[in-house]
Protein backbone atom coordinates (compact mmCIF):
# COMPACT_ATOMS: atom_id res chain seq x y z
CA UNK A 1 0.00 0.00 0.00
CA UNK A 2 1.55 3.08 -1.00
CA UNK A 3 1.69 6.43 1.21
CA UNK A 4 -0.29 8.32 -1.07
CA UNK A 5 -3.45 5.51 -0.02
CA UNK A 6 -2.51 5.98 3.41
CA UNK A 7 -2.69 9.36 3.65
CA UNK A 8 -6.70 8.80 3.47
CA UNK A 9 -6.64 7.97 6.79
CA UNK A 10 -10.37 10.30 7.06
CA UNK A 11 -13.66 10.27 4.38
CA UNK A 12 -16.15 8.02 2.91
CA UNK A 13 -16.49 10.70 0.11
CA UNK A 14 -12.86 10.68 -0.93
CA UNK A 15 -11.57 7.99 -3.86
CA UNK A 16 -11.44 5.05 -2.14
CA UNK A 17 -7.35 5.04 -2.72
CA UNK A 18 -7.30 7.76 0.11
CA UNK A 19 -9.17 5.79 2.36
CA UNK A 20 -6.65 5.71 4.94
CA UNK A 21 -5.93 9.34 5.08
CA UNK A 22 -8.94 10.59 6.32
CA UNK A 23 -11.00 10.90 9.55
CA UNK A 24 -13.97 9.47 9.18
CA UNK A 25 -16.19 12.41 7.36
CA UNK A 26 -18.93 11.81 8.12
CA UNK A 27 -16.14 9.03 9.67
CA UNK A 28 -14.93 10.37 6.24
CA UNK A 29 -16.06 7.39 4.11
CA UNK A 30 -13.33 5.92 4.32
CA UNK A 31 -14.51 4.36 7.43
CA UNK A 32 -17.08 2.30 6.19
CA UNK A 33 -15.08 -1.11 5.82
CA UNK A 34 -13.69 -0.05 8.87
CA UNK A 35 -16.82 0.14 10.84
CA UNK A 36 -18.00 -3.29 9.59
CA UNK A 37 -15.11 -4.75 11.39
CA UNK A 38 -15.66 -2.58 14.21
CA UNK A 39 -18.73 -4.54 15.78
CA UNK A 40 -16.33 -7.80 16.15
CA UNK A 41 -13.81 -5.45 18.02
CA UNK A 42 -14.49 -4.81 22.05
CA UNK A 43 -13.35 -1.19 22.73
CA UNK A 44 -12.58 -0.49 26.47
CA UNK A 45 -15.33 1.33 27.97
CA UNK A 46 -15.13 4.72 29.28
CA UNK A 47 -16.66 6.79 31.86
CA UNK A 48 -20.12 8.64 30.50
CA UNK A 49 -19.89 11.48 32.94
CA UNK A 50 -16.16 12.52 31.27
CA UNK A 51 -15.99 15.52 29.21
CA UNK A 52 -15.54 14.85 25.10
CA UNK A 53 -11.91 16.05 25.67
CA UNK A 54 -11.30 13.59 28.58
CA UNK A 55 -13.17 10.69 26.52
CA UNK A 56 -10.63 11.49 23.48
CA UNK A 57 -7.80 11.20 25.65
CA UNK A 58 -8.65 8.03 27.19
CA UNK A 59 -9.48 6.58 24.10
CA UNK A 60 -5.59 7.81 22.95
CA UNK A 61 -4.29 5.91 25.97
CA UNK A 62 -5.67 2.93 24.97
CA UNK A 63 -4.77 3.57 21.34
CA UNK A 64 -0.84 3.92 22.54
CA UNK A 65 -1.45 0.97 24.91
CA UNK A 66 -2.96 -1.41 22.70
CA UNK A 67 -1.13 -4.09 20.36
CA UNK A 68 -3.86 -5.96 18.43
CA UNK A 69 -4.01 -4.48 14.89
CA UNK A 70 -8.15 -5.13 14.71
CA UNK A 71 -8.78 -3.96 18.27
CA UNK A 72 -6.56 -0.45 17.82
CA UNK A 73 -8.63 -0.11 14.82
CA UNK A 74 -11.32 -0.53 16.60
CA UNK A 75 -10.08 2.37 19.16
CA UNK A 76 -8.52 4.18 16.43
CA UNK A 77 -12.27 4.32 14.45
CA UNK A 78 -13.94 5.52 18.26
CA UNK A 79 -11.49 8.77 17.77
CA UNK A 80 -12.66 9.51 14.63
CA UNK A 81 -16.24 9.58 15.54
CA UNK A 82 -15.17 11.86 18.13
CA UNK A 83 -13.48 14.34 15.73
CA UNK A 84 -15.93 14.32 13.37
CA UNK A 85 -18.38 16.38 16.00
CA UNK A 86 -17.74 20.21 15.62
CA UNK A 87 -20.19 20.75 18.31
CA UNK A 88 -21.60 23.56 16.26
CA UNK A 89 -24.82 22.13 13.64
CA UNK A 90 -23.94 24.45 11.36
CA UNK A 91 -20.55 23.72 10.92
CA UNK A 92 -21.03 20.04 10.71
CA UNK A 93 -23.80 20.51 8.34
CA UNK A 94 -21.08 22.50 5.77
CA UNK A 95 -19.16 19.69 6.28
CA UNK A 96 -21.89 17.03 4.86
CA UNK A 97 -22.04 19.81 1.96
CA UNK A 98 -18.22 19.32 1.66
CA UNK A 99 -18.76 15.71 1.80
CA UNK A 100 -21.27 15.18 -0.75
CA UNK A 101 -19.71 17.67 -3.19
CA UNK A 102 -16.30 15.59 -3.40
CA UNK A 103 -18.23 12.11 -3.71
CA UNK A 104 -19.72 14.37 -7.25
CA UNK A 105 -16.54 15.72 -7.47
CA UNK A 106 -17.36 19.31 -7.27
CA UNK A 107 -14.06 20.15 -5.57
CA UNK A 108 -14.29 23.69 -6.10
CA UNK A 109 -17.62 23.97 -4.40
CA UNK A 110 -16.06 21.44 -1.52
CA UNK A 111 -13.62 23.79 -1.03
CA UNK A 112 -16.01 26.69 -0.62
CA UNK A 113 -17.88 24.59 2.36
CA UNK A 114 -14.48 23.91 4.36
CA UNK A 115 -13.47 27.62 3.86
CA UNK A 116 -16.71 28.93 5.39
CA UNK A 117 -16.39 25.90 8.19
CA UNK A 118 -12.58 27.28 8.97
CA UNK A 119 -13.71 30.31 8.94
CA UNK A 120 -16.88 29.81 11.32
CA UNK A 121 -14.96 27.28 14.06
CA UNK A 122 -11.23 27.64 13.37
CA UNK A 123 -10.37 25.81 16.05
CA UNK A 124 -11.86 22.81 14.70
CA UNK A 125 -9.01 20.64 13.74
CA UNK A 126 -11.06 18.34 11.41
CA UNK A 127 -12.24 20.86 8.85
CA UNK A 128 -8.60 21.75 8.39
CA UNK A 129 -8.01 18.17 7.61
CA UNK A 130 -10.37 17.60 5.31
CA UNK A 131 -9.33 20.57 3.58
CA UNK A 132 -5.68 19.44 3.87
CA UNK A 133 -6.86 15.65 2.48
CA UNK A 134 -8.76 17.80 -0.72
CA UNK A 135 -6.18 20.07 -1.31
CA UNK A 136 -3.46 16.20 -1.51
CA UNK A 137 -5.97 15.11 -3.70
CA UNK A 138 -5.91 17.86 -6.05
CA UNK A 139 -2.48 17.87 -6.10
CA UNK A 140 -2.31 21.27 -4.02
CA UNK A 141 0.70 19.84 -1.57
CA UNK A 142 2.15 23.00 -0.30
CA UNK A 143 -1.69 24.52 0.29
CA UNK A 144 -2.25 20.48 1.72
CA UNK A 145 0.96 20.79 3.98
CA UNK A 146 0.40 24.02 5.60
CA UNK A 147 -3.35 22.70 6.43
CA UNK A 148 -1.63 19.62 7.87
CA UNK A 149 0.41 21.57 9.93
CA UNK A 150 -2.58 23.63 11.24
CA UNK A 151 -4.50 20.24 12.90
CA UNK A 152 -1.42 19.35 14.20
CA UNK A 153 -0.90 22.60 16.04
CA UNK A 154 -4.69 22.20 16.70
CA UNK A 155 -4.30 18.20 17.75
CA UNK A 156 -0.45 17.05 17.48
CA UNK A 157 -2.20 13.22 17.97
CA UNK A 158 -4.00 13.24 14.95
CA UNK A 159 -2.70 10.64 13.21
CA UNK A 160 -4.50 11.31 10.05
CA UNK A 161 -2.86 14.28 9.48
CA UNK A 162 0.70 13.19 10.29
CA UNK A 163 0.03 10.06 7.70
CA UNK A 164 -0.76 12.70 5.12
CA UNK A 165 2.28 14.73 6.10
CA UNK A 166 4.12 11.22 5.32
CA UNK A 167 2.42 11.27 2.11
CA UNK A 168 3.45 14.85 0.97
CA UNK A 169 7.11 14.26 2.69
CA UNK A 170 7.16 10.97 0.33
CA UNK A 171 6.29 12.31 -2.56
CA UNK A 172 8.89 14.69 -1.98
CA UNK A 173 11.65 11.90 -1.84
CA UNK A 174 12.96 13.12 1.38
CA UNK A 175 13.11 9.83 2.59
CA UNK A 176 14.40 10.63 6.21
CA UNK A 177 12.05 13.34 7.03
CA UNK A 178 9.35 10.81 5.99
CA UNK A 179 10.64 8.26 8.33
CA UNK A 180 10.42 10.57 10.90
CA UNK A 181 6.68 11.56 9.84
CA UNK A 182 6.06 7.33 10.12
CA UNK A 183 7.83 7.37 13.67
CA UNK A 184 5.81 9.97 14.87
CA UNK A 185 2.47 8.33 13.25
CA UNK A 186 3.47 5.03 15.55
CA UNK A 187 4.08 6.89 18.48
CA UNK A 188 0.30 7.56 18.56
CA UNK A 189 -0.78 4.55 16.69
CA UNK A 190 1.72 1.50 17.31
CA UNK A 191 -0.15 -1.22 16.18
CA UNK A 192 -1.51 0.12 12.33
CA UNK A 193 0.49 -2.16 9.64
CA UNK A 194 0.85 -0.16 7.21
CA UNK A 195 2.40 2.89 9.08
CA UNK A 196 5.04 -0.51 10.33
CA UNK A 197 5.40 -1.26 6.99
CA UNK A 198 6.20 1.90 5.65
CA UNK A 199 8.73 2.57 8.92
CA UNK A 200 10.91 -0.40 8.22
CA UNK A 201 11.18 -0.41 4.98
CA UNK A 202 12.14 3.42 5.08
CA UNK A 203 14.57 2.72 7.81
CA UNK A 204 16.07 -0.26 6.31
CA UNK A 205 16.59 1.80 2.58
CA UNK A 206 18.52 4.50 4.75
CA UNK A 207 20.34 2.31 6.45
CA UNK A 208 21.16 0.39 3.39
CA UNK A 209 22.32 4.05 2.06
CA UNK A 210 24.68 4.44 4.50
CA UNK A 211 26.86 1.10 4.57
Amino acid sequence: MSAMRFFALTSAALPLALILFASPFPATAAEQPAAAAKKDVIVEQTDVNNSPKQHLDQLFSQLKRERDPEKASGIANEIRMEWNDSGSATVNLLMQWADKAIEEKRNPAALDFLDEAIALKPDYAESWNRRATLNFVMGNYRKSMSDIERVLDLEPRHFGAVSGMAAILSNSGNDQLTLKAWERFLDIYPAERTAQEQANTLAEKLAGNRT
